[in-house]
């Protein structure tokens, strides 16, 4: 790996020993390969991959995460505990040995944390009244309540972190899109290889129902791709030779030969996948409750001991009198029922959350949803349906609405197209009569041309209607939706106007957001002209249109900025780089 100015970014190769993912952008990293790099993953003194989050197991390592060898610590320490003080096995002359063993096992994370804060400069934490509370119970000879308040905060916050671990696991096995193997094209003959060793200029062949595995130009073939799964809209985008296709999209009509333009490791999964990993980065810092709880309480329990100690001793002379009731007293000041109940009540809500669908990405999230002050929110799946259904039929030159429909209907029999099964569900809704048409040819990006006996019906859009020189006397363009052109014998008989529609509860929830002062934005991939349509229907503040999966996250960073803590809400695997990157 180069190394250049310590303050530039460096790309981090897979070669490098810090664990980070092949260029992985960094500036600071404590790993043993001499750069300084901040590392989205780095490898931890103690082994462990990590995300350089806010230390939240006492290790002290700024992981974030509970490690092996805690595990075993808090098993053998809580087994050692419960087996002296409970079942009473372990003969009296041995209680306080093995005591101090399960407090070493249980505590020593904690008390090193405190430690380090310390000399950091941050005192009154959590780790800070623990310590103080545990050693002023051995001080008493209280041994058992030192190893007690140990063993449940340990506890607890490994109930809190395994529910935590249960929902990212979830989180990120949702959003990779990333291929295992791909079909390499040599001399005419297909060779299944690793998506890793696809190098830049290979033919790779995509077949019907495929993902794209990597970020290539179509070389041969012409197909519909459904380009949902990165931009989140529904409508598949006809590609044909010369045009760039990305990763993740799938190829729904007909089988393409692609030239790979990016490997794996910059290609569109790959970067949606790193964006997921890397978005929490960018979020401020929240304390916990507990630490929050700490900074407060933990300098007045230190002050109030301190005043029992000292000032009564001055005056009676009884100095290990009072020094034993100040032990005491920070005893009892422990909030063990709190460093207990606190991570045990946000296990029991992420498990609760998790099956009901909602995915929280830890306790400190839920604590994070009292300061939101604007919800953004996707489009199509979240504020809509996320299904195309027929809004209007307007025909012209004294044709009636249902034998458009009809017409329209009876071709796209013969389509797969999301919106031709919006039409034809429709006429079936109706209950109208559909003829098959003799013959059809489909052009793809246009629409269908059917032949049904001696009538031409033509049925698409614009491009289509002008291929065959269609005159479109009376037509007016949709302020929102996709149109779908009708004619026959080269007559135009009128348009069908489709899009998705609001779900029921979408106005009546932004209103219930917006009436308790929070304002309500919209990121989609779709057209602008769409997404204003559906944000006056549902009321929404402001809209941000035609982004893909980074560009939301930049924008829901500009909404943080302009208003403060921001909640997301979305449902698809474009999200998952803005739902990781937002508060809530």
């Amino acid at each position: 790996m180069n190394k250049d100015n310590k303050n530039e970014e460096t790309s981090c190769q897979s070669s490098c020993c810090c664990g980070c993912s092949s260029e992985q952008s960094h500036n600071e990293v404590s790993c043993s390969c001499s750069e300084e790099h901040t590392c989205k993953e780095e490898v931890c003194s103690c082994g462990h991959k990590n995300s350089c989050s806010e230390d939240s197991c006492g290790c002290g390592c700024g992981c974030g995460e509970e490690h092996e060898g805690s595990t075993w610590e808090l098993a053998l320490g809580g087994v050692l505990f419960l087996v002296t003080e409970l079942l009473g096995v372990v003969p009296e002359a041995y209680e306080l040995y093995a005591l101090v063993i399960a407090y070493l096992l249980l505590g020593w994370r904690i008390v090193w944390k405190s430690l380090q804060n310390i000399f950091k400069g941050n005192i009154f934490d959590e780790n800070f009244l623990m310590t103080i509370a545990t050693l002023g119970a051995f001080a008493i000879k209280a041994w058992e309540e030192a190893v007690g308040v140990m063993f449940f905060y340990r506890l607890g916050e490994y109930f809190e972190h395994r529910a935590v671990e249960r929902s990212r696991s979830q989180i990120m096995e949702a959003v990779d899109m990333r291929p295992e193997v791909v079909n390499l094209l040599v001399n005419d003959e297909v060779k299944v290889v690793p998506a890793s060793e696809a190098k830049l200029g290979d033919i790779l062949l995509v077949r019907v129902g495929d993902r794209i595995p990597l970020d290539s130009i179509v070389v041969e073939g012409v197909s519909l791709v459904d380009t949902s799964p990165i931009t989140g809209e529904p409508v598949p985008v006809k590609c044909e030779s010369g045009d760039l296709v990305m990763s993740g999209c799938v190829n729904t009509s007909a089988m393409l030969k692609v030239r790979v333009e990016k490997v794996l490791a910059e290609s569109m999964v790959t970067k949606i996948l790193r964006s997921v990993e890397t978005a929490a980065e960018s979020k401020p810092a929240i304390d916990k409750f507990i630490t929050r709880f700490a900074k407060v309480y933990t300098p007045f329990v230190v002050v109030v001991a301190l005043l029992t100690a000292i000032v009564p001793s001055i005056i009676t002379g009884n100095w290990e009198e009072w020094v034993y009731t100040a032990l005491t007293f920070l005893v009892i000041s422990c909030p063990c029922a709190l460093v207990l109940s606190v991570p045990l009540a946000f296990f029991s809500g992420i498990g609760v959350a998790s099956k009901n669908g909602i995915l929280f990405k830890g306790g400190i999230v839920i604590e994070a949803l009292k300061n939101i002050r604007a919800v953004v929110m996707d489009k199509t799946g979240t504020i809509t349906k996320g299904e195309f259904v027929l809004q209007n039929v307007k025909p012209v030159n004294g044709v009636g609405a249902d034998e458009v429909l009809t017409l329209c209907a009876g071709v796209e029999l013969a389509s797969t197209h999301p919106i031709a099964v919006s039409v034809v569900n429709a006429a079936n809704e109706r209950g109208l009569k559909l003829i098959r048409p003799d013959k059809f040819e489909e052009i793809a990006g246009e629409g269908l041309v059917a032949e049904c006996g001696k009538d031409k019906i033509l049925c698409g859009n614009l491009k289509l209607m002008k291929r065959f020189g269609v005159e479109l006397a009376g037509y007016e363009e949709a302020s929102s939706g996709s149109e779908v052109l009708v004619a026959k014998n080269n007559l135009y008989l009128g348009q069908l106007v489709i899009s998705d529609s609001l779900k029921a509860d979408a106005k009546s929830a932004v209103a219930k957001l917006k009436e308790q002062g929070l304002v309500t934005a919209m990121l989609t991939g779709d057209s602008q002209k769409e997404a204003e349509s559906i944000a006056l229907q549902a009321g929404v503040d402001e809209v941000r249109a035609k982004l893909l999966p980074q560009e939301k996250l930049r924008e829901l960073q500009a909404l943080r900025e302009k208003y403060g803590a921001v909640m997301f809400v979305g449902d698809g695997i474009n999200d998952a780089p803005v739902l990781a990157g937002a508060d809530v």
